[in-house]
């Protein structure tokens, strides 16, 4: 098995990587790393989960710390594009992680706080910026930084970057960029429009792509529950009743709906917090932190959270809205099963949303198994997507089984498992999850796979 010590990264880096209990690099690190250290441009196809920051992070660290010189005023040598906070600082944080016998500055600058104090960070100069878009451009015009001095460019996202309209902000940020530098893009899509962007930004490039597209993660245990609108909120307050369900993130589709939900269950007595766009970016990070640290079990999130969460402990992912594009669906999920743990993916379908299970099923190539519950529609069957599989050569739904409900029991948050791969910043082992309204397993083969 290779070793990060066998991909030529400087002894600083491994000395981070020993301290942080990381041995094995993943695929996409295994293959990006060693012709990053050469300067290749690199265009990486690769979902989050992948390890895919520390992939362009180590290369950049070694790279910038082997040069004598160090950001000018006003400027940066490495320019990080995220499409949003919290992976912009996460980002960050994995650099500060990596780097941190390595005498290199590292900023991250985002919206929502004081414009100010960013103002005067950039003013000295940074060797590392982490940056979302819109904040970068506002610098940019209020001549507190230059792209003039980079040396390396990654956009990361990419395809979420332009989901959230950002598309003119990238071209304005890239025509300022000098002609000469490396050019890292990742994203975990490539139609049409994004290979363009790949193709204008990237010279000769290295390819990497580790996980075919629209994939899901292959230890996330999926199911659908078919339930009538009325009945998702009494639905998703029977299943945190499972013991199991220990730290969970639920999907809404719009801001308004995470904050119902999150009003719902805490008026029924869960710990619960909601995440958005039009949540203060203190809020935002209080919530994170408390569900990092296992204070709230349930996070309600819109799909601003699909790819900026990285917790490794999260045991369950709720659908609750099935998100109208489909490759939404594997970014949700692939909030759980990180750094080698198992988790569960479980889906409400209303009629209505039907189609939108539908065009799931086309784009993962794979049918969810349908699992009935006692709040659920009863003998709805499994939807045949239109590429020919026959649900009914397919397992029989199992039903659900209920145990008893002890309200007093405390239930342990789980402990982080790793597989020597980094993927960030890592939440606190032998966390309590809060208590909650009753306990017990409501179903032992909930989201089983299917042979």
């Amino acid at each position: 098995m290779t070793q990060f010590s066998d991909l030529q990264l400087s002894e600083p880096l491994l000395r981070a990587l020993a301290a942080e209990g990381y041995e094995s690099p993943t695929p996409i690190q295994a293959r990006a790393i060693p012709s990053l250290l050469e300067g290749k441009d690199l265009l990486g196809i690769a979902q989050t989960g992948t390890g895919k920051t520390a992939a362009f992070a180590l290369p950049i660290l070694q790279r910038l710390a082997a040069s004598p010189e160090r950001a000018q005023r006003g400027t940066c040598r490495a320019l990080i594009l995220s499409p949003t906070r919290e992976l912009a600082a996460q980002i960050a944080e994995s650099f500060r992680v990596y780097g941190k016998f390595m005498k290199l500055s590292r900023a991250v600058v985002f919206g929502g706080v004081s414009l100010g104090k960013q103002i005067d960070i950039l003013r000295g100069g940074v060797d590392i910026l982490v940056a979302t878009p819109g904040r970068l451009v506002d610098l940019i015009e209020r001549r507190a930084l230059s792209l003039a001095k980079v040396e390396i460019f990654v956009l990361d996202e990419v395809d979420q970057m332009l989901d959230l309209g950002f598309i003119h902000a990238i071209r304005k940020i890239t025509g300022m960029l000098p002609e000469t530098r490396q050019n890292l893009f990742f994203s975990a899509t490539m139609p049409k429009e994004i290979s363009g962007l790949a193709h204008a930004l990237l010279t000769d490039p290295v390819k990497v792509e580790v996980t075919p597209v629209a994939t899901t993660a292959e230890r996330v245990n999926q199911c659908v529950i078919h339930v009538d609108p009325a009945n998702k909120v009494k639905l998703l307050a029977e299943l945190l009743k499972d013991n199991n369900m220990t730290r969970t993130l639920v999907f809404t589709r719009t801001k308004h709906g995470a904050d119902k939900v999150m009003k719902q269950l805490s008026a029924a007595g869960f710990t619960a917090a909601a995440i958005h766009g039009n949540k203060s970016q203190n809020n935002r990070e209080r919530a994170l932190a408390g569900f990092k640290a296992g204070k709230i079990l349930v996070l309600v999130a819109t799909d601003i959270a699909a790819r900026g969460i990285d917790v490794e402990s999260v045991s369950h992912v709720v659908n609750y809205d099935l998100p109208h594009v489909p490759e939404s669906y594997v970014h949700r999920i692939g909030r759980t099963a990180r750094a080698g743990a198992e988790g569960s993916a479980i889906a409400f379908c209303t009629p209505e949303e039907r189609p939108l299970l539908r065009d799931i099923e086309k784009t993962i190539r794979a049918q969810v198994p349908v699992t009935e519950h006692a709040l659920g529609l009863k003998g709805v069957q499994q939807l045949a997507p239109s590429f020919g599989w026959n649900p009914m050569g397919k397992d029989k739904p199992k039903k659900p089984h209920h145990r008893g409900q002890n309200p007093n029991r405390n239930h342990g948050a789980g402990q982080e498992q790793k597989q020597g791969k980094p993927q960030g910043q890592r939440p606190a082992a032998g966390q309590q999850a809060p208590k909650r309204a009753g306990g017990g397993s409501w179903m032992s083969e909930i989201g089983k796979r299917q042979a």
